[in-house]
């Protein structure tokens, strides 16, 4: 169990955040997809990372992991029967994409993951598309949750599905591009639409057919066929969003490299979204950086998160040091992450003396004064990051627990704080 202690301090210096964790996820999937050899580069070497790359090998796809790149082999889109249970461990990306995926073979294939997976990930929009699509697809357990089994192969179709959480959209365009014709796929509530617009920016690269009618309604023609590929992966806005708050909590001055605003990473609009708060920041978009300047006043206001509902718990820490009242919502698929993150964050940040109100789709976060504690991470990389964002301004001395989960997202954080002149002990 790795605890860590943080002690109040500013911070200062230069950083380059990680590469993305979904562009890794999502470069290896269609790398696994494609005919012939796939190069992928600065890719984020991570827990979800090496968990996808069991999965390849699961079903007998060649793999070569190198220190500055990924080799593939691809199937040419036929899926072989995989030779294992899957296990997607923590990784939401693997439970829905690989689940999809598996649909493209007509033998069965079983997906599991750790307890969080079981527990808090929504999988009925997944296995209620893939029905539709004729496809064996039910929970082991008949509850609705992860064990699944899937057996296909799709039979294109015109198939409606519900998309509060991204990933079964993405999902089921990926595995419809690569069956047997078109399919319409109808999306109620449509939420997250960032992500599913990075998978479509997949989709352009390899010129994969369809149309997008506001993210509510997509045409994928079927049949694609795509070559191997080169990729370098590009840096993680989401992963950026603890720095930058770290630096505006404790009025710090830092600079981010390779900062580019023609990402396509899906929390790209929170720079956005603080700006508009009052953040005060240069942006250099020849040098490609970012440099979060001091002195910002922010102000309160109220925050439709869902574009960039992964920053939830580091804006409900903003939300301490900012004036007023800070409303987050339009939140609630949140609840479905890692963990409850709604209520794990309110939970925490309130130990350190926050004064939050949960909601059933957000919170409101009043100014506070927040003080050292222990605190506990919920095996949630997210809400360990914020809660070590949060204790750089808190009184004294914050005691973090099960801080290993964040080297889901981002390996080199503690590396990266300490290089900034952060007080951290890792122990």
């Amino acid at each position: 169990m790795e605890i860590v202690k943080i002690k109040k301090g500013k911070i200062f210096g230069t950083i380059s955040p990680p590469p993305s964790k979904s562009q890794t996820l999502r470069a290896l999937i269609f790398a696994m997809l494609a005919k012939g050899k796939s190069t992928i580069y600065n890719f984020l070497p991570s827990f979800d990372t090496y968990a996808m790359l069991d999965v390849l090998k699961a079903y007998g796809i060649k793999t070569h992991v190198f220190k500055d790149r990924i080799e593939i082999i691809g199937s040419g889109g036929k899926i072989n029967p995989p030779n294992d249970i899957i296990n997607a461990q923590n990784s939401g990306i693997i439970l829905r994409f690989i689940g999809a995926i598996a649909a493209l073979n007509n033998t069965f294939s079983i997906i599991t993951g750790d307890e969080s997976i079981k527990k808090n990930r929504v999988i009925l929009p997944l296995l209620i598309g893939l029905k539709q699509l004729n496809v064996y697809a039910e929970s082991l357990n008949q509850d609705n949750r992860p064990p699944i089994i899937v057996k296909g192969p799709i039979k294109p179709n015109k198939i409606r599905v519900s998309g509060e959480d991204s990933q079964p959209i993405s999902a089921l365009l990926i595995a419809t591009a690569f069956s047997a014709g078109p399919t319409d796929i109808f999306v109620e509530n449509p939420g997250e639409k960032p992500w599913v617009a990075l998978t479509l920016s997949w989709f352009d690269f390899f010129n994969i057919k369809y149309s997008n009618e506001n993210f509510s309604h997509y045409r994928v023609e079927g049949n694609a066929q795509i070559k191997g590929f080169e990729k370098h992966i590009e840096p993680d806005f989401s992963s950026l969003t603890f720095l930058i708050v770290a630096a505006l909590i404790t009025n710090s001055e830092i600079t981010i490299n390779n900062f580019d605003l023609n990402n396509q990473g899906g929390d790209k609009q929170f720079i956005t979204c603080l700006q508009n708060l009052g953040a005060n920041f240069a942006i250099d978009e020849t040098a490609k950086t970012l440099t979060i300047k001091k002195g910002s006043k922010l102000k309160d206001a109220k925050i439709d998160v869902n574009d960039f509902i992964d920053a939830l718990p580091i804006l409900a820490v903003l939300g301490c040091f900012v004036l007023g009242k800070t409303h987050l919502y339009n939140a609630k698929i949140a609840r479905n992450k890692e963990s409850d993150r709604i209520a794990a964050i309110s939970e925490e940040l309130k130990k350190m003396g926050a004064k939050i109100t949960e909601l059933e789709d957000g919170m409101i976060i009043e100014k506070s004064t927040l003080k050292g504690a222990k605190v506990f991470s919920h095996f949630d990389h997210r809400i360990a990051m914020s809660l070590c964002v949060a204790a750089l301004n808190a009184s004294g001395e914050t005691i973090i627990e099960n801080t290993s989960c964040i080297k889901k997202s981002y390996p080199s954080f503690f590396e990266d704080l300490k290089n900034l002149k952060a007080q951290i002990e890792i122990s």
